[in-house]
């Protein structure tokens, strides 16, 4: 099991939590009612939406500046992000950062974030292995998330991979039926779904993981040209 990392309270703003040991159902609670990004980076330490924050080392919010055009949502933190504190920074992340530049993306033209705030895994020997989030741990994160946007206020969000795309738009999302194509949102900005970085490095062989790597970036390049137009 993972140490468990400070949780601090954002005392000023965020709302107390139910007392007498009551199951919570959900984030909501938590989070901030005048959120900002540094009070939602104080307050996700002390999420207790659902049992995944038991064994993560910290929560992880997103990173990036509010103002930012466009947002990046992938699943979860991994095991390099659960220690480090911040969101793509394994080799998911490497991979990324790559495409983004090929796409013509800067970095400080983005917010990156995750569906799910804490990491969900299994114990292999030494090693901590990625257990895929249910739908109830979701949908329980997803305050984090809207709160996100509501502060970002980005132009676009760009979802990488099926739990990102389900948790804005409902469990009947399908990345493969919708790769490419563009949708509004009820805050004027709009979202398309892609590949996960890391489902182009799980790839069983070469062939398939340079047509997954140009099926993302392609997906960039298509939300690029998109923030470009408008």
């Amino acid at each position: 099991m993972a140490a468990t990392g400070p949780r601090t309270a954002d005392a000023e703003r965020t709302k107390p939590a139910p007392s007498g040991g009551a199951a919570v159902a959900g984030a909501r609670p938590f989070v901030p009612e005048r959120p900002t990004l540094p009070a939602l980076a104080r307050a996700v330490q002390q999420c207790r939406g659902c049992d995944l924050y038991r064994n993560a080392t910290q929560a992880v919010l997103g990173a990036g500046a509010p103002g930012a055009r466009l947002l990046l949502v992938g699943e979860q933190p991994g095991d390099k992000e659960d220690l480090a504190g911040e969101p793509f920074v394994g080799p998911a992340g490497k991979l990324l950062d790559e495409l983004l530049e090929a796409a013509g993306i800067a970095r400080r033209e983005i917010y990156l974030t995750n569906a799910v705030k804490h990491f969900k895994w299994e114990p292999r020997g030494r090693m901590r292995l990625h257990r895929k989030p249910t739908l109830r741990e979701v949908t329980a994160c997803r305050p984090w998330l809207e709160a996100e946007i509501a502060v970002v206020r980005p132009r676009g969000i760009v979802c990488l991979g099926a739990t990102a795309y389900q948790a804005l738009m409902g469990s009947k999302a399908r990345v493969t039926r919708d790769r490419g194509r563009f949708f509004d949102m009820p805050w004027g900005g709009w979202v398309t779904p892609t590949l996960h970085p890391s489902a182009v490095l799980r790839m069983p062989d070469a062939a398939r993981r340079r047509e997954a790597r140009g099926q993302l970036q392609h997906d960039l390049e298509g939300a690029a040209r998109r923030l470009g137009a408008g």
